[in-house]
């Protein structure tokens, strides 16, 4: 596969490319542990934005608790450290149908992508899991970083352009991520190289999807607000941060203070 073509697309969509400081501090060996970690609970960060957006905009009340229970075996891992669930077994109970109230015309393009979405991400979530226990590192709760609700600042407060702003801010958010497992991964060892590759179609899609769905249900074209939104989110990549994680800027001690 020629990933260079596959992720051509989204570096252009981007305004910045992954600091070459965070890829030298990103690629240390004891710095492993923690970015699977971050990486760990991004994955489920995904899937929960993805749930909301059904559950806000066009899930009725049963299809609401269907979404809370495919997300619980996951939350009770990491944020109730309850001990490790069979997430196999849990993937296998996620569903197709979510059932939905009649109040939007694009409902049904919003479930479609987004339950495919989660789905996907939770896969991901086990794949993650899985390499982190072959590898002995144990989960620990870490603090997020600032690059999400850094973003989220940007979105509007009235509707459709809520909606709209945070479904562009998935876009960065999934372009981000995919970016960042291409460039991240020549310094990996192989096992987590082919990983982090094998990442890059769906992560490319998702990001395709969000715009997608951004442009449906905005009443006018989205050009102009996509813009200003990934002008807000290269600051935030290419700004410092004192902590590292998987979509933290350069590592504060590498540049200026």
């Amino acid at each position: 596969m020629n990933y260079a073509t596959l992720v051509e697309p989204l570096i252009h969509f981007l305004h910045c490319r992954t600091p070459q400081a965070w890829l030298d501090e990103a690629a240390k060996p004891e710095n492993l542990p923690l970015l699977l970690t971050d990486h760990l609970t991004c994955e489920l960060k995904a899937a929960q934005t993805a749930a909301w957006l059904i559950r806000k905009y066009v899930a009725d009340t049963p299809g609401a608790e269907t979404l809370m229970s495919w997300l619980l075996p996951y939350e009770n891992f990491i944020y109730r450290e309850h001990p490790d669930s069979d997430f196999i077994q849990a993937h296998r109970h996620l569903g197709k149908n979510i059932s939905r109230h009649d109040r939007f015309p694009w409902a049904d393009s919003l479930i479609d992508k987004m339950v495919l979405l989660i789905k996907e991400e939770l896969h991901h979530f086990y794949q993650v899991w899985a390499i982190m226990q072959r590898r002995g590192i144990d989960y620990r709760k870490i603090t997020a970083s600032r690059y999400a609700k850094g973003l989220l600042r940007e979105v509007t407060t009235h509707e459709p352009d809520t909606l709209v702003d945070k479904l562009i801010c998935g876009a960065y958010i999934e372009a981000r991520s995919c970016e960042r497992f291409y460039a991240l991964a020549p310094y990996l060892d192989p096992e987590l190289a082919s990983f982090y590759r094998s990442l890059l179609r769906s992560e490319a899609r998702h990001y395709q999807d969000y715009l997608a769905l951004a442009q449906e249900i905005s009443p006018v074209d989205i050009t102009a607000r996509v813009r200003q939104i990934g002008q807000r989110e290269a600051e935030l990549i290419a700004g410092y941060d004192s902590e590292l994680r998987f979509h933290s800027g350069s590592p504060r001690s590498s540049g200026t203070h």
